[in-house]
């Protein structure tokens, strides 16, 4: 898990794809952190993105860097734990512009039963599992 959650800080962007009824919705991301043992994103309530996780919280992340890709998928599950939002803010100190701990918007998921495959054009696919 600490190598996804490294790749990932490291690519600087990652897309999270979730689903909305039969049509996938993929859009940019970047807030990952490890907490208590899991691998954990941050949103908002307002958006759409959380609406999508909350009917179904199956989703899969991909980032590329270096020739480098990797896919993590799983499910997101809701911490309403204000300890799992500071935590996130914590690693992220320029969301608290637009985000706290305590604004009853801030959201943060962690990854269940996920799978993350590492893949690129010159080595064989790596599986980690968390």
């Amino acid at each position: 898990m600490e190598k996804v959650a490294k790749f990932l800080k490291e690519a600087g962007t990652y897309f999270l794809a979730t689903v909305e009824g039969d049509q996938p919705r993929v859009r940019p991301f970047g807030t990952v952190n490890i907490f208590d043992g899991k691998l954990y994103i941050q949103t908002g309530k307002v958006k759409e993105v959380s609406k999508q996780l909350h009917a179904n919280p199956k989703a899969e992340i991909s980032a590329f860097k270096d020739g480098v890709w990797v896919r993590v998928a799983g499910e997101l599950i809701e911490d309403d734990r204000r300890e799992a939002r500071a935590s996130m803010l914590d690693a992220y100190p320029d969301l608290r512009n637009m985000y706290s701990e305590d604004d009853g918007n801030t959201e943060v998921f962690y990854f269940k039963n996920a799978k993350a495959v590492f893949s690129s054009f010159t080595s064989a696919p790596e599986t980690v599992e968390f």
